[in-house]
């Protein structure tokens, strides 16, 4: 493809948005790379002439974000610095029209599906072949395996079905190549993500098989550590947790958004379960792995959350004293269910929520950190930073969890390298530590 002035092309993709959109991103990455398309993920070089942007359309901050940047790119075209602009993703699925009519000197907008057409802009052929394979974004030591597309659950607050569709699983054959592949290239952690993990399978095997499936690929020699990401705690499949008790190289780690504790809460959120079945659903959790470290996220200020509600997940916080936690303010997303519903809290006391549970889960973060002085954890460290190098250990994940920081001044430790480290000193999200032999 020629651009205005017979610049050779190439490319800058920008990447908004979850880990879900980055293995988008490097699909797109790959596709391209094989078509012989130069193209580089986030450059700072400026030296693209062409620009993809693919954008989230999650909540009211994330589609801020997105429409910021397509106007940003699209004002670097109106002043001739790039040629082409094209914008891909959630936002673009659920928002083309719109877009179109607002932005309308984007060159073409795609949906999350159409990986294809985009292909086209460039002249390019989609490569069948190339499934299994993937150009990673992240450091090689570990990449994001996307089990599944989509999602079947009723949740009212939530567009994602509208932005990526029926939940669709990936088999498990194409999954374990892929893990070989990334093995072959250094990958040592793979993160399993979907935006329901525990649905995986029932559309093609007609069964919950997501027990299976990691049982494989704890079978792929190199992959050291496998992580769970997303479970949905209604109908959770509990044969998962002798996998994860029984195979070394699983973490014992699990991200299970809960969203709310309080049983009228779920019921409007149409989460498919109360909190009596959400505490015994943990303490399941914990009695069989006790030295699981779990990670939630919660939803505060959702249409009739009242103080009363409120309290009972101040409380439900209080008493779990989850390892990771996150809390997001609710958005009124049109055409959910949620949207029928007066949007009736106001956006300061949404706020104060999310401090509160913040400020509680600080708390509850340091002590637990505090309990882990002087003992000595497998890291794996993912950069240089500063005077620090920074690892994780088995109980956190990239970008969203604690980290463990060992002093420069006297260690080389190599990146994407694990190794012992005791810990001596600790922060609310944070520990400080020496390598041991």
């Amino acid at each position: 493809m020629k651009t205005k002035g017979n610049r050779k092309t190439k490319v800058n993709l920008i990447t908004l948005g979850c880990s879900k959109n980055l293995v988008d991103s490097e699909n797109i990455i790959t596709q391209l790379k094989a078509n012989k398309i130069d193209i580089e993920h986030e450059s700072q070089k400026d030296d693209a002439n062409v620009v993809i942007i693919n954008t989230c359309g999650f909540i009211d901050n994330a589609k801020q974000e997105s429409i910021d940047t397509i106007l940003n790119y699209a004002q670097a075209k109106n002043e001739g610095m790039i040629d082409k602009l094209y914008v891909t993703g959630c936002l673009s699925e659920r928002y083309k029209s719109d877009l179109e009519k607002e932005i309308p000197n984007v060159d073409a907008y795609f949906g999350t599906r159409d990986l294809p057409l985009l292909l086209k802009q460039f002249k390019a052929d989609y490569k069948q072949e190339l499934v299994g394979e993937r150009f990673l974004t992240t450091p090689r030591h570990y990449a994001y395996l996307k089990i599944a597309e989509g999602c079947d659950r009723p949740c009212s607050f939530c567009a994602i079905p509208l932005m990526r569709g029926k939940h669709v699983s990936q088999s498990m054959e194409v999954l374990v190549e892929q893990a070989k592949n990334f093995a072959k290239q250094g990958t040592k952690e793979l993160i399993l993500i979907a935006q329901d993990l525990t649905y995986y399978g029932l559309d093609i095997y007609k069964k919950r098989n997501l027990s299976e499936l990691i049982d494989r690929l704890a079978d792929v020699e190199g992959i050291d550590w496998i992580r769970l990401q997303y479970a949905y705690p209604a109908g959770f499949p509990l044969d998962i947790l002798d996998v994860i008790k029984n195979r070394s190289n699983v973490c014992k780690y699990l991200d299970m958004p809960l969203q709310h504790a309080s049983t009228m809460m779920l019921q409007k959120m149409r989460r498919g379960i109360t909190q009596e079945k959400t505490q015994d659903l943990i303490d399941k959790i914990r009695q069989t792995i006790p030295e699981i470290a779990i990670r939630t996220t919660l939803i505060v200020g959702h249409p009739d959350e009242t103080e009363k509600e409120f309290d009972e997940l101040y409380q439900f916080v209080e008493k779990n004293r989850f390892d990771r936690l996150g809390v997001f303010t609710y958005s009124h997303e049109e055409n959910t269910h949620s949207f029928s519903f007066e949007d009736n809290v106001e956006a300061e006391t949404k706020q104060n929520r999310i401090d509160e549970i913040m400020e509680l889960q600080q708390g509850i973060s340091s002590e637990l950190n505090e309990k882990k002085v002087g003992n000595t954890y497998k890291v794996l460290f993912d950069r240089k930073e500063g005077g620090f190098f920074v690892g994780r250990t088995e109980f956190d994940s990239p970008e969203v969890d604690n980290e463990v920081l060992v002093s420069a001044e006297n260690t080389y430790i190599r990146i994407g390298d694990f190794a012992q480290v005791k810990v001596r000193s600790t922060e609310a999200f944070d520990l400080f530590g020496d390598v041991v032999e």
